[in-house]
């Protein structure tokens, strides 16, 4: 997402009417689902010391927002294998847009808009040829489709659009699934993870692929630096002994770096979301099976913290270090100093902290 500053440059290259901002739905830091102490689902706004700044009911349990990146506009997605998203105005609540998959296809629970807020990108599967797409969505005419794209892979999972704000990179999980078997996994041991990146209109720029040792180390969730470094959290899907990192980074141009081959075990094989710190100095993941954060020194690749926190999978950048939030309602912020506690709010956190570039 572009910063703040880029709101009235963002509105004269859409072509869109300015409508709420972001400032206007109480300028969160991040967004997060979570499930309230009445079982109701809602998508939150949260500041970086914990504070509430709106709350907006969702049809069901939330995995990861799309945020626009100037109106304060949020698509949710249904959770996998999903087929319809919405579109939520979170100053007022109204959901401005509905738009489903088309046949054949389900969501990821994960999108990301062009720098300038006029497309959304979607990851789905088109199930019956096995393979990964990437939808393409008009935001003013209302989310209309105008098409797809090949992912270049399997399962396509998390995307981010590049601080170039011309490259999509993609993680394609390497999983088979078909709404026909639920979320069985039908081809783990053939299954081949990878990291791709795309430009806007779908040319493949470059393919990279993990040892075939770890070839069922699905490739999950996805983090940026500011210079490109790609940070992304992978989910084990082979035996119960040595298990691999779940942690790597990726530059364009040269192979993937695992981080974590010492205290890969401490997170069960399961990597919830990762992050990058506020400086870049660090990258965190979480897994809420391990019940615990892992920080590592980008530079040296070194073990820095290791923190226990039950059920604990959003992450998100912060001034230093991180933010955290738990499925037992806890958020904390995570610094080289150590834990700080923020708040425990009667609210089960999903799986993703969605932060707002420049807050």
């Amino acid at each position: 997402m572009t910063s703040r500053r880029g709101f009235l440059v963002g509105m004269l290259a859409t072509g869109l009417a300015p409508a709420a901002t972001w400032a206007e739905a109480g300028a969160p830091d991040y967004l997060s689902a979570g499930q309230g102490a009445d079982g109701t689902h809602a998508l939150y706004g949260l500041t970086g010391d914990g504070a509430i700044r709106f709350r907006q009911p969702i049809p069901g349990r939330g995995h990861a927002a799309a945020a626009h990146p100037h109106r304060a506009h949020a698509v949710g997605f249904a959770r996998r294998p999903g087929t319809f998203a919405f579109v939520l105005d979170c100053v007022t609540g109204r959901t401005v847009a509905e738009f489903s998959a088309p046949q054949g296809r389900h969501f990821y629970g994960h999108g990301v808009f062009s720098r300038d807020g006029s497309l959304l990108y979607t990851p789905e599967n088109d199930y019956d040829a096995a393979r990964g797409v990437i939808g393409v969505w008009d935001v003013a005419a209302g989310y209309r489709r105008l098409g797809e794209f090949a992912s270049h892979g399997v399962g396509p999972h998390d995307i981010r659009l590049m601080p170039d704000g011309a490259t999509l990179v993609i993680a394609n999980g390497g999983i088979e699934t078909h709404p026909d078997s639920g979320r069985a996994k039908l081809n783990i041991p053939v299954m081949q993870p990878n990291l791709v990146y795309l430009g806007l209109e779908g040319a493949l720029r470059e393919l990279v692929e993990l040892p075939p040792a770890l070839h069922m180390n699905s490739i999950r969730h996805l983090d940026l630096r500011g210079d490109g470094l790609v940070g992304f959290a992978m989910q084990w899907q082979g035996g119960q002994g040595a298990l691999p990192p779940v942690l790597g980074t990726h530059h364009r141009g040269a192979a993937p770096r695992l981080l974590g081959a010492g205290s890969a075990d401490q997170m069960n094989g399961y990597g919830g979301s990762v992050a990058f710190s506020g400086d870049g100095s660090l990258l965190a993941v979480s897994s809420p099976r391990g019940g615990r954060v892992q920080t590592f020194d980008v530079e040296t690749g070194a073990l820095a913290q290791s923190l226990a926190m039950e059920d604990v999978c959003g992450l998100g950048a912060a001034p230093g270090g991180f933010l955290l939030s738990s499925g037992t309602g806890r958020l904390a912020r995570l610094d080289p100093a150590g834990e700080t506690p923020v708040t425990r709010a009667p609210v089960r956190w999903d799986n993703h902290l969605v932060r707002f570039s420049g807050a």
